[in-house]
């Protein structure tokens, strides 16, 4: 009996020494173990063409919000990169001017890939792609295109648009085009098809065909039903938030969430402060404004409000865009040293938007995005740099590793492979 007790004492303290050499892991530990683990994808960056030459590209630590530096600081691996084309005229030289801008984009996209920086980023067209290219240690880039104005009314560039890569398309943006009406007509309640016209509805059988993920986060919420009934395969909407937390037309409001799940799609939730919360966006954005104005005057630039900008020459548009993220970085830093400022929209707020309809819809049909250098970006997760702290947040929160595999990338990659398993059977049928 004494040799069992002895053994029984021996046995308690061997396990209790192991327990300190082990310790618990602390919820920050945590929270990096899982980033380091799951694979991390970002559906919406926006894109400027002259950040994509030989002396400034994405190679470098730019002003922007996102590039290859920024990705591996903050350990995201998979960027969407966009085909963005405002919405103009529906005439014919306003789609020839649209086809330039995208197809430039385009090109720029593949020269990153194939031509900047082929030992850094790669390219992916699918699922297994994303998995092999992170696997070897690289990035991984995507194609979207937001607004298929610039497809104009020849249905065959859809298939020029996913032979160049892209994998998912809007067929609106702000504005309503020749395929489907926009949010934007919540305004004042104009509408030009009611939903999708007869070249939109053609579009979401093309897009099916092709095995192109349809885009639904600017599109009416009309159109938005159409676009839901008349599809083969499940949607996505690749930059939107929760309309029950801020009341704005490019949310999804609770009967469009639970169409997406019952369609089997994935909404995306992006970091973008005035679709977040509105009341802490507005008083920041009217803290912000005058500093905007005087650091523009005081490198002698001309500065916009976002209203503005619609009415910009292309040259002022340019400008803006070339001198925005300049102005931005500025004004951070003058409002750092600040103590009167309003608090900003936080990853908090944006993981508020992720509660509410995962809890609404359930995990499997909620994914994440930052529209970055397309007006996202929030305290916490204001580059891709700080792309890490949304997964500390989750992990504070109680989301488990499997839970946050699923919203970094997880659904939407289940949602790709869905949409090109059905093309695929559409093909032979």
């Amino acid at each position: 009996m004494r040799h069992l007790i002895y053994l029984l004492c021996v046995l308690t303290i061997v396990s209790c020494a192991e327990k300190k050499e082990k310790p618990e892991e602390s919820t920050l530990e945590k929270a990096q173990r899982i980033h380091d683990e799951v694979i991390t994808i970002d559906t919406h960056n926006d894109i400027n063409v002259k950040n994509f030459t030989d002396s400034v590209n994405y190679s470098q630590r730019l002003d922007t919000q996102i590039n290859l530096p920024k990705m591996e600081e903050g350990g995201l691996d998979v960027t969407w990169l966009i085909v963005y084309t405002g919405q103009d005229t529906l005439t014919d030289e306003g789609y020839a001017k649209a086809k330039e801008n995208a197809m430039q984009k385009f090109e720029a996209i593949h020269r990153l890939c194939e031509e900047i920086a082929p030992d850094k980023i790669e390219l992916a067209l699918n699922s297994a792609d994303v998995k092999r290219i992170v696997g070897s240690g690289k990035k991984a880039a995507m194609i979207g295109v937001e607004n298929a104005y610039p497809i104009g009314l020849d249905m065959e560039q859809f298939k020029v648009y996913h032979d160049l890569g892209a994998r998912y398309i809007s067929l609106a943006h702000n504005g309503h085009s020749q395929f489907s009406d926009s949010n934007t007509g919540e305004a004042d309640d104009e509408w030009l098809h009611n939903g999708l016209s007869d070249l939109g509805k053609e579009a979401v059988a093309e897009m099916n065909r092709l095995g192109i993920m349809i885009d639904v986060s600017h599109p009416s919420k009309e159109a938005i039903k159409q676009m839901i009934s008349l599809s083969k395969a499940p949607i996505i909407a690749s930059h939107s938030s929760a309309r029950a937390l801020c009341e704005h037309s490019r949310n999804l409001d609770d009967e469009q969430l639970l169409m997406m799940k019952e369609n089997g799609g994935v909404v995306q939730t992006v970091a973008f402060s005035s679709y977040l919360n509105t009341e802490k966006h507005e008083a920041r954005a009217a803290y912000m404004k005058s500093i905007y104005q005087e650091v523009a005057d005081s490198l002698d630039i001309a500065w916009y409000e976002r209203s503005q900008f619609s009415s910009l020459s292309d040259t002022e548009k340019a400008a803006f865009m070339d001198n925005y993220p300049k102005v931005l970085k500025i004004s951070k830093e003058i409002v750092a040293e600040k103590t009167d400022a309003p608090e900003p929209v936080n990853v908090g707020d944006f993981v508020d938007h992720i509660d509410y309809m995962v809890k609404l819809i359930g995990i499997d049909y909620v994914g994440i995005s930052s529209d970055f250098d397309g007006g996202g970006g929030i305290d916490g997760w204001n580059d891709a740099s700080e792309t890490f702290n949304v997964t500390h947040e989750l992990v504070k929160r109680g989301y488990t590793q499997e839970d946050i595999e699923k919203l970094w990338g997880g659904n939407l990659m289940r949602v790709l492979d869905d949409v090109q398993r059905i093309a695929k059977e559409l093909g032979e049928s």
